[in-house]
Parts: structure tokens; C-alpha cells; sequence
């Protein structure tokens, strides 16, 4: 069904709002962007917290604390993996080899199939000294301890800070699953990861396509939404418009998560440069819900000092090792696009992280209500559940800012929420049938719009610029020199799941042609080498977002 066209049932007055704005950005704990905002009435970290670890080696132990002001960016990305987050939280580890296992046997577990251990938050220092899952090499050992600091919010977060002092910020936010980025995106769209507690990998991803995408076995909310006949609008920063320093088209920044969903194409995601031109136009409205992704950065091709696995830079996710410019410069245009438009008397804005990205955060995450939309054998048993997990645990606390002109200036909310909190918000809205039993059970956040319709001035039309980001003190390699035939592709982690999108939007292209979709799939699976890499996605970019340009079909 196309969502433009969908039939839009009557909205009573009592509502309050008529477009609900989700913009989800990446890999930030709730206190690494805000504990030292000064915000009152915030539950956030304080520098009397530590962690401690003993360097591999040696038998004296280092102490980090929580400190102000955080490095622009990251030396290196911290792990985020589902082993990687059991070391953060419970300083307990798989032992089955993976991520950061450093042969401490006394912090080792066997967690495939048990119930998640108890929760200190004592080891994020020693998972990003020894963690490689990420495949761009361990910190330098006076660099460890940047994982405790926190950005210095109002010099160098200015626009984020300014909205959560402007409308409600919400500090028991956390991540739906105590992981990586591929699942817990997944959970916003469905309130489940269809039992995916790992980012996807280059070769068990194939069925996504062959079946026509990801799916669940309740449905994505927009396929909810479709059937209860309201629009959606789908966006993204394609262009990549708002970084300082800019990826390459190549480097795959503009490929969509969302469009991995069965249902969801990527020709259906908009370039996020007509977003504002969109909302002028009256009949907006109908498009009752709309999720905007940022640019990923060099999601491919961009390694540094012989590492394998991409740096993610000249994006505006604000990915760790990417600076935060390109964020908070999208987060701007989003928020005075929806101010300045025909909308805006009747919109709800979220701005949230998919995960912590590794960071310290001080509030632990606890039990949450499974989704309960698969049986135990198939989860445990899938080859997307590598790690057995149940999903009854929450992940660590990441931001979320709420905005709306309904809502009273300095609200700081303490609400219980996850990601499905935002299907909740959406179902209660529109009457929608919850899709699992965890967004069943979510906060939505529309109590917070209960105050009076706030005054036309009380509610700034622009907002602050970003702040430059100090320069990089080393250089970061963004692909010209990366892309040799002898070098090898990650096996795992975002840029996998990236290539299995463009693999399903060809197959999409293609139709039902008899025997293309086999051979497709054949040249897909030849693809090994970066230059490989390159080639595709370059050629996907002029076929796909930019087919006038020279290329292009």
C-alpha cells in the first residue's frame, strides 16, 4: 500500500495532535550527552563514579572516573556487541570466545540460555581497553578512561541542550535490548527484533531478501498503520547536508536501516533536502507518522592504521568516532522545519539513540517484558538469536528529548520507557492493536502533552548553531587508499546489514522476472573486495537516488 495515498480516518479535536516526528540518531548512553548539562532535576552521573580494570599484563589496576568534558570524538569505537554490553553491565563475559574475552576466567560466564546477571556497571573501562568487536583496534592506554567522560553539554552540544531545556527531557529512556544498533532499530519498528541479538552478518542475511525483507509475526508499525488506513512518511539525510567534513556517496552513508523491513523499499525513503518543503504543503498532515535517519558516514571504506572495520565518519548519526556536528546541525533543521510549519501547533517530536554505543551510564537497566512473538525453541534455536537471549532485560539508558508546543518549558520526565514506547505513543494516539507483548506494556509519552497550547513567541523558530568540533588530532583514512582488491570485507556489523538493503532494493527493482532474482543474488555473493564494494554501492546511488545523474537509468 502506498502510504502517500492511504485514507486518513477522522482525528477527534481532543487529540491535541495530528503528526507524530520520530529522528533517531546513534551509539550515546543518556550520560555521556547530559550528566554534566546542569539540567536540575536529572538523574545522571556524578564524578565520584569509577570503574576500575587491570590492564592485560600487568597487576596494578587503573581507575577511570566520570569527568567533563568528553573528546569531540572517539580514538577508537566502542564495543557495543551483545558480549560487549554484559562486560559493560555486569562485568561478566560469554565463554564462548567472542568480543572481549581476555581469558579472566573469574569474570567469565556461560550466559548462552540463562536468566542476564545482576547489574554494577563496573566494567565499561575494561571492556573498551580489551573489546576488538568492532574491528578499529583497542584505545591507547591514557585513552581508555574517555569512556567515562561526558560531553560538556552546553559548549559543545548546544542544540540538543537547548531543546531539552525548552520542552521535556526524559531520563529513563533505555535501549530495548542490551546490544547493538541493527536490533534495537529494529525494535522501534516492531517491538521485537524477531529474536536478533547480534548485527547482521554477510552471509545469513539472505533470506531478508529472498522473502522480500526482515520481518515479524506481528507486523511493523507500518504495516499497522497501513491497514488501519494512515500515511507515514519515510526520510532520511541521503544528501548528507549537514556534516562538516562529508563522506563519499561510496562510502555508503545513505543507505536506510528501515528499508531492510518486508514492505519497506528503499525508493520509498525521501531525501530528508525536501523535508521542510514537504511540511508546507497542507494536506501534511495525513502522513501521521514520520521517521527520519540520519546519514550513517563512511559506512564502508573508510579504515585507519590497518584496522578492518569502518570509522563511520562525515556522517550525522553522531557516531563515536565520527564529531557531533553533523548531529546536532540535523536535529536543527528537523526541529525548525516541523516549528516553521502549518503542523507545528499539532506535532510531537522525538528525538532519541538506538543504543549507548558502549558509554558509561550511571542508572541500571532492569527486567523488561519479553515480546513474547516468537516460541522459546525458534528464538534459542534461529541463527539470528546467537546469544540465546530472551529479551527480558532492558539495554543501558541512551537520550531522549521530547518536543512539542503543548508541552510546559523545563519538563524533565522520569517515565519508564524503551523504543516500543514510541509504537505505544502510537497506538494509544490511534487506536492500533499493540504489535508485541513489550509495547503492550510501555509508557507512551503522550501525558506529557497536557499543558495549555504554548504562545508563538514562547517557542524559539530557530535554534542555536552547532559548535565546531576541535580538529582531529590524528588522521582518520576516509577510503581513497582502502580499497584494494587484497583487502578483506568485515563479516559482520552495520556495513553487512547496509549491503543486504541494497541487495534487497535490487531484487525490489527487479521484479518478478524469471531467474533475475537468481542471478542477482549469485553476483551479490562474488562481491569480496572493497573495490567491489565501491562499484556497488556507487552504481546503486545513481540508480536508485540520483537516476538522472550520469549513471543513472
Amino acid at each position: 500500500m502506498d502510504p502517500s495515498s492511504a485514507t486518513v480516518p477522522t482525528v477527534g479535536a481532543d487529540d491535541g495532535i495530528t503528526n507524530v516526528f520520530v529522528l533517531m540518531l546513534e551509539n550515546h548512553s543518556f550520560d555521556h550527552l547530559f550528566a554534566m548539562s546542569g539540567i536540575p532535576g536529572i538523574r545522571a552521573a556524578t564524578v565520584s563514579e569509577q570503574n576500575r580494570y587491570t590492564p592485560p599484563g600487568t597487576t596494578a589496576s587503573t581507575t577511570c572516573s566520570v569527568r567533563d568534558g568528553a573528546p569531540w570524538r572517539m580514538s577508537t569505537d566502542p564495543g557495543h556487541e551483545f558480549p560487549d554490553v554484559l562486560r559493560q553491565l555486569c562485568n561478566v563475559a560469554p565463554c564462548d570466545g567472542d568480543a572481549d574475552d581476555d581469558n579472566d576466567d573469574e569474570h567469565d560466564v556461560c550466559y548462552p540460555g540463562g536468566a542476564y546477571p545482576a547489574v554494577d556497571r563496573s566494567g565499561y573501562a575494561a571492556n573498551y581497553a580489551t573489546s576488538s568487536s568492532e574491528g578499529t583496534g583497542t584505545p591507547a592506554a591514557d585513552r581508555v578512561c574517555d569512556i567515562m567522560a561526558c560531553f560538556h553539554t552546553a559548549t559543545q552540544l548546544p542544540v540538543i541542550l537547548q531543546l531539552a531545556r525548552e520542552y521535556a527531557i526524559c531520563d529513563a529512556w533505555f535501549s530495548s535490548m542490551p546490544g547493538p544498533t541493527w536490533p534495537n532499530r529494529f525494535f522501534v519498528h516492531g517491538a521485537s527484533s524477531s529474536g536478533m541479538d547480534r548485527s547482521p552478518t554477510l552471509g545469513e542475511e539472505i533470506e531478508w531478501e529472498t522473502t522480500g525483507g526482515f520481518t515479524y509475526a506481528n507486523g511493523s508499525i507500518f504495516d499497522a498503520l497501513s491497514h488501519a488506513g494512515y500515511g507515514y512518511r519515510l526520510y532520511q539525510d541521503k544528501d548528507n547536508q549537514f556534516s562538516d567534513k562529508p563522506s563519499h556517496v561510496w562510502q555508503g552513508g545513505w543507505i536506510s536501516q528501515v528499508a531492510a523491513l518486508k514492505g519497506i523499499s528503499l525508493l520509498d525513503i525521501r531525501s530528508l533536502a525536501h523535508f521542510a518543503d514537504d511540511l508546507q504543503d497542507s494536506a501534511y498532515s495525513q502522513h501521521r507518522y514520520t521517521f527520519i535517519e540520519p546519514n550513517f558516514g563512511a559506512s564502508f571504506l573508510s579504515r585507519q592504521d590497518g584496522a578492518p572495520g569502518p570509522r563511520y565518519t562525515g556522517g550525522s548519526s553522531q557516531h563515536p568516532e565520527d564529531d557531533m556536528y553533523g548531529g546536532e546541525a540535523l536535529i536543527k533543521h528537523v526541529y525548525e522545519a516541523i516549528r516553521n510549519s502549518p503542523v507545528w501547533n499539532t506535532s510531537l517530536l522525538v528525538i532519541v539513540y538506538d543504543e549507548h554505543g558502549g558509554f558509561y551510564d550511571s542508572v541500571a537497566p532492569g527486567a523488561a517484558p519479553s515480546p513474547d512473538d516468537m516460541t522459546e525453541e525458534p528464538i534459542r534455536s534461529g541463527n539470528l538469536n546467537k546469544y540465546g537471549f530472551d529479551f527480558a532485560h532492558y539495554g543501558p539508558r541512551v537520550p531522549a528529548v521530547v518536543v512539542s508546543p503543548l508541552i510546559p518549558r523545563g519538563t524533565v520526565d522520569h517515565t519508564l520507557y524503551d523504543h516500543t514506547s514510541i509504537l505505544r505513543t502510537l497506538g494509544r494516539w490511534l487506536d492500533l492493536a499493540p504489535l508485541t507483548c513489550r509495547d503492550a506494556q510501555a509508557n507512551d509519552v503522550l501525558h506529557l502533552l497536557g499543558g495549555a497550547l504554548r504562545a508563538d513567541g514562547d517557542c524559539p523558530r530557530t535554534l542555536v548553531e552547532p559548535a565546531r568540533p576541535e580538529p582531529v588530532g590524528a588522521k582518520v583514512d576516509r577510503g581513497a587508499a582502502t580499497d584494494a582488491d587484497d583487502a578483506l570485507l568485515p563479516e559482520t556489523g552495520n556495513a553487512a546489514g547496509f549491503l543486504h538493503v541494497l541487495l534487497k532494493a535490487e531484487l525490489e527493482r527487479a521484479g518478478p522476472k524469471p531467474g533475475r532474482g537468481e542471478r542477482i543474488v549469485e553476483e551479490f555473493t562474488k562481491m569480496t573486495s572493497p573495490s567491489h564494494v565501491r562499484a556497488y554501492v556507487e552504481r546503486m546511488w545513481h540508480e536508485i537516488v540520483r537516476p538522472s545523474e550520469p549513471g543513472g537509468r
